[in-house]
């Protein structure tokens, strides 16, 4: 039985509605997701599909899509002169400097250059839901390469060391600034940190199971258990991550680890990256259009050592146009999420765009739902 599809598309926009009805029609009878997108400061889709419960302002775990919310705060704090991006992270965190990392500058940090994808007995979930606690860890934790020389994604500790950074700089928390200086004054569904209160908007995340097919990839591509991987997905230690089930846990919505912990609906997602590029509700764009080039800017491209795979980010997010969807404006800022949510800002095209699905999705990332759906959104952007 196909899903019925709820929301309003604005004129111009009927293919993406068409487009979101026929890849619900091929998902599994228990798909969940939301797709909202603005142009210009102007929302122009706002889509959702799901069981009984499921509405636009239902919230869903996005994963590493949280780094997106946690990096614009940075990129705030640069634009105001709190931050400098080529000082030594030692400069704000002396602490860092243990184990070779001295030389090590927040441009670098960002960029996923400082080898530091986790520790060498990894994290219990406690520790995973709180920042402070994984940035301790880390400043006495040996960098896994020599910091500058490569990059590899930073998983799940990313937020948690510029987060330190904003806290020693600022002597507040990524997560309040968030809140103060993005998420409130626009009236955002994007929570790093979720209160007790809205705890009934919150859809646990289902895991999929592979289909036999998908096994016998994961089968023929074995991961040691002390692998570059391993560790920056926390899987070597004595509480290996269930990655899958990471949002289920109350504290982890409650804390809002800056790198994984984000609560958000779609309209959450698309509505901090309109207010990131764009005017809103006669709100001025957080970002002036030189510091969002600068983030958005290639810093690190090529072989991720953790990924094991081609891919590029700019400053704190991913560099969206190559790493997903080539049909983008060069700058492009954003970020994906485990489970398959994404969300970006095209400053080209004036697109913003965001993207959640309650189902885990094999292999993980924002996949086939957000190739299919972005493109229909960005070719009807530009055909109105």
């Amino acid at each position: 039985m196909t899903q019925e599809i709820h929301g309003t598309v604005a004129d111009g926009y009927e293919p993406v509605r068409a487009e979101f009805a026929a890849l619900v029609a091929e998902e599994r009878p228990d798909y969940e997701g939301q797709l909202c997108a603005y142009v210009h400061g102007r929302r122009v889709v706002d889509l959702w599909a799901g069981a009984e419960g499921a509405d636009g302002g239902s919230l869903y775990g996005v994963y590493s899509s949280t780094k997106g919310a946690a990096h614009l705060v940075v990129a705030m704090l640069v634009q105001d002169g709190t931050l400098e991006l080529d000082r030594k992270v030692t400069y704000y965190w002396p602490e860092f400097a243990a184990e070779g990392k001295g030389s090590v500058t927040l441009r670098e940090l960002l960029a996923h250059r400082a080898g530091l994808v986790g520790t060498d007995t990894g994290f219990t979930l406690a520790e995973l839901a709180d920042d402070r606690a994984i940035a301790e860890r880390l400043a006495d934790q040996r960098p896994f390469w020599r910091p500058g020389t490569a990059f590899g994604y930073h998983a799940l500790v990313i937020g948690a060391l510029t987060g330190e950074i904003v806290r020693r700089a600022t002597g507040r928390t990524i997560q309040d600034l968030h809140e103060e200086r993005v998420r409130a004054p626009y009236g955002l569904d994007f929570f790093l940190g979720l209160p007790a209160f809205q705890e009934p908007r919150f859809r646990t995340t289902q895991p999929m199971v592979p289909t036999p097919e998908e096994q016998a990839l994961l089968d023929a591509q074995p991961e040691g258990p002390h692998s570059l991987a391993s560790i920056a997905f926390n899987r070597q230690g004595t509480q290996p991550t269930d990655l899958q089930s990471l949002p289920n846990e109350r504290v982890v919505r409650a804390k809002g680890p800056a790198s994984v912990g984000g609560v958000a609906s779609a309209r959450g997602l698309a509505g901090l990256y309109a207010a990131a590029i764009s005017e809103v509700d006669g709100k001025a764009p957080l970002l002036k259009p030189d510091t969002a080039a600068e983030f958005g800017q290639f810093h690190s491209v090529g072989y991720d050592l953790v990924a094991r795979r081609h891919k590029s980010f700019g400053l704190g997010f991913q560099t969206t146009a190559d790493t997903w969807h080539p049909f983008l404006g060069a700058g492009t800022i954003g970020h994906t999420g485990a489970s398959g949510s994404q969300a970006f800002a095209d400053p080209t095209s004036g697109l913003a765009y965001g993207y959640t699905r309650r189902r885990f999705a094999f292999p993980g990332g924002p996949g086939p739902d957000n190739e299919r759906l972005a493109l229909a959104v960005h070719r009807a952007a530009l055909a109105n």
